[in-house]
């Protein structure tokens, strides 16, 4: 075990996940839901802003030494612990009432993740994770059951999960990506969190995305790590901090990258 515990962390997180929860069912398939276009093009909606200003609010009143990274409003106070946020991860599912999206809640003390919460109230689940506590989803603390990864050791036997390919080609290794999709046994698209939380639970063996930003990766590292998965980035350096990802049982990331990096080499 470790000689911190973020118990009451993810205990908070927990709280900041129901309050949020509520929050963003309320204006999904709402009839008034307004959407903007951002500079990069993406669609942001009243939802993501009002959550995240939520989770701040409550985060300046009950840790107000942490500091905040939110995808909505950026990055505020100073200190060695910091809180991640994506409000609503899969916000174009959101808009067009489409049930694959969530809350994503991170801690980071220094440079390591130390607690993940992924919060899916459309699809009624949840997952999270705290550094040496292993990885779990239910409803709440009381009402879990703990993930494992799978033990799958062949790219053959494997499933692969993606979100599009366009930024694949964008990085111009979308030969090599199809590549990997043809040796896997099963590819499908589950997108965004949701690729990551199948690979923790050992139903899914790879999940790669090649354009990602800190908050959209840093709630998933803990899971995906404490349920016995590998998270990198495409160049094999651990953690979120690469831009791009790709996360695996651990028995099939080497073999991954390989395919991944043919171009190299």
């Amino acid at each position: 075990m470790n000689d911190v515990s973020y118990e009451d962390d993810l205990r908070l997180a927990h709280v900041l996940a129901d309050q949020v929860d509520g929050l963003t069912m309320s204006r999904f398939r709402s009839g008034d839901l307004k959407v903007e276009t951002k500079p990069d093009m993406s669609p942001v909606s009243d939802a993501d802003r009002g959550a995240e200003e939520l989770i701040r609010g409550q985060l300046s009143r009950l840790r107000s030494r942490d500091a905040v990274l939110g995808e909505e409003f950026g990055e505020s106070g100073g200190g060695s612990r910091k809180w991640v946020i994506d409000p609503i991860d899969g916000t174009k599912n959101f808009v067009r009432g489409v049930p694959v999206w969530a809350t994503l809640i991170a801690l980071m003390d220094g440079d390591d993740v130390v607690m993940g919460m992924v919060s899916a109230p459309a699809l009624q689940r949840r997952w999270w994770a705290a550094k040496g506590a292993g990885a779990w989803t239910g409803r709440n603390l009381t009402s879990a059951t703990q993930m494992h990864v799978s033990g799958v050791r062949k790219l053959e036997d494997a499933s692969l999960s993606y979100s599009s390919l366009d930024g694949w080609r964008d990085r111009e290794t979308l030969e090599e990506f199809l590549d990997l999709t043809d040796i896997c046994w099963r590819t499908r698209a589950y997108g965004d969190f949701w690729s990551y939380m199948l690979v923790a639970e050992g139903t899914v063996d790879i999940a790669a995305e090649p354009e990602l930003e800190l908050y959209d990766m840093a709630a998933l590292v803990p899971i995906v790590t404490e349920a016995g998965g590998t998270f990198t980035d495409l160049n094999g350096e651990p953690g979120p901090f690469g831009g791009n990802a790709i996360v695996t049982n651990g028995l099939l990331h080497e073999q991954a990258l390989e395919v991944l990096a043919a171009k190299a080499r």
